[in-house]
């Protein structure tokens, strides 16, 4: 049995094992976000892009894009995934964390996804990412992110959870410990060759935050036009709501 890092295994699976995402209805959210903010943006950055799904979803419909992220392992299937497409400016993927986020440029719009933010653990961390994220924002520029809440993660504590595949097995459970954190054990079993399988375990862990919290990170960062909504919808969350999403706009001056 091997252990692994996060994503360095799961990385080869991760699009297997989410094809339940609906990466262009979030996509549809974005452009609906941009447009209801009247924002145009141009160069867009997918932050923890991952295995680059939604990044390339964007560069299809003609934004320039840019993917950060700290996993090699996510980065080389962002590659194969936004490798080929017919675009005027080619997809240009950086091996950064959030906190050490350092463009050549400035963007006109970040998005993270798929509760990315819970993945950074220290909030002195993500405090700076935050303070990245404003930096290299333009004036009135739009900052849009998700988080797995409370409710959710209280709800999966201490489930087990099973995704089996002709040539791959993965069984994973969920504990909450000391409150806040959230730590998810992956056992993943690969069919070799000749008929044996290989063992290999990931250790994840995600941080509860508060949505209070994040807003006053958020605005000690600048940024301001905080606004909270439920899942892909135009609605404040609701109080029951597994998923929330974040839209904070960098001030015009």
């Amino acid at each position: 049995m091997s252990e692994y890092s996060e994503y360095a295994l799961l990385s080869e699976y991760y699009d297997r094992f989410t094809d339940d995402v609906p990466y262009e209805r979030w996509a549809d959210f974005f452009e609906r976000i941009f447009e209801q903010k009247q924002v145009k943006p141009k160069i867009v950055l997918d932050l923890a892009c991952g295995t680059g799904s939604l990044t390339r979803i964007l560069a299809q419909r003609g934004y320039d894009m840019i993917g950060a992220d700290q996993s090699e392992d996510m980065l080389m299937m962002a590659q194969e995934n936004c490798c080929g497409l017919d675009l005027a400016s080619p997809v240009l993927l950086l091996h950064q964390p959030m906190q050490e986020l350092d463009l050549y440029g400035s963007i006109d719009a970040c998005v993270c996804c798929l509760d990315s933010v819970n993945y950074v653990t220290d909030p002195e961390v993500l405090r700076e990412a935050f303070r990245r994220v404003h930096l290299f924002l333009e004036p009135g520029g739009v900052f849009i992110f998700d988080i797995n809440t409370r409710k959710k993660l209280e709800r999966i504590d201490g489930q087990s959870f099973v995704r089996e595949d002709e040539d791959v097995f993965c069984v994973w459970q969920a504990v909450i410990e000391n409150g806040d954190l959230c730590h998810y054990d992956f056992d993943i079993f690969e069919l070799n060759e000749d008929g044996a399988w290989n063992r290999y375990q990931e250790h994840h862990v995600e941080r509860i935050y508060e949505p209070d919290t994040l807003r006053g990170m958020l605005e000690q960062a600048g940024f301001a036009e905080i606004e909270l909504r439920g899942e892909l919808s135009d609605d404040a969350p609701s109080a029951d709501e597994e998923r929330i999403f974040f839209i904070a706009r960098k001030p015009l001056k």
